[in-house]
């Protein structure tokens, strides 16, 4: 529900958007949010070849990766 779009009252009232963290608004640009639904496990759906650009791409998938892995330490999830 936190990642739906609430552009009516209505939609306010049944919890669209509540709980969404803009990502801007934390360190380093990011905020990890869970968009997978509760019952399914958490995928990838890339992963980058060890070749030319795909390199930097996998550097900072691993960045992000560890901002994640310290933001749910914080919050003893």
């Amino acid at each position: 529900m936190h990642i739906r779009n609430a552009p009516t009252k209505l939609m306010k009232d049944l919890g669209y958007n509540e709980g969404y963290k803009y990502s801007h608004d934390y360190d380093y640009g990011y905020h990890y949010q869970r968009y997978f639904p509760d019952q399914l496990e958490e995928i990838a759906f890339y992963t980058p070849s060890p070749f030319g650009f795909e390199k930097d791409i996998q550097k900072r998938l691993e960045w992000w990766e560890k901002l994640k892995k310290k933001q749910l330490e914080k919050t003893g999830k």
